[in-house]
């Protein structure tokens, strides 16, 4: 069971950064290292469980709004 969750998480964070690149035209590679550098996977990898219940644009703004309190 552990490895199907880590499987899952995984499929749902790389989702993540390539709906994320597509939406604001930039790398799939540079968003997956932007993500990395900004904590952004870990954030992604915790909160699992509620996000991958959410809708594409829920997903997108919450990664925004991770982002910017993480910045200000």
């Amino acid at each position: 069971m552990p490895d199907e969750l880590f499987e899952k998480k995984a499929e749902f964070i790389s989702w993540c950064i390539e709906e994320y690149a597509a939406e604001n035209n930039l790398n799939g590679r540079d968003v997956a290292n932007d993500f990395a550098q900004k904590k952004v996977l870990d954030f992604l990898g915790k909160h699992y469980e509620i996000l991958h219940t959410q809708g594409k644009s829920y997903i997108l703004a919450s990664i925004v709004d991770f982002i910017k309190a993480r910045t200000n």
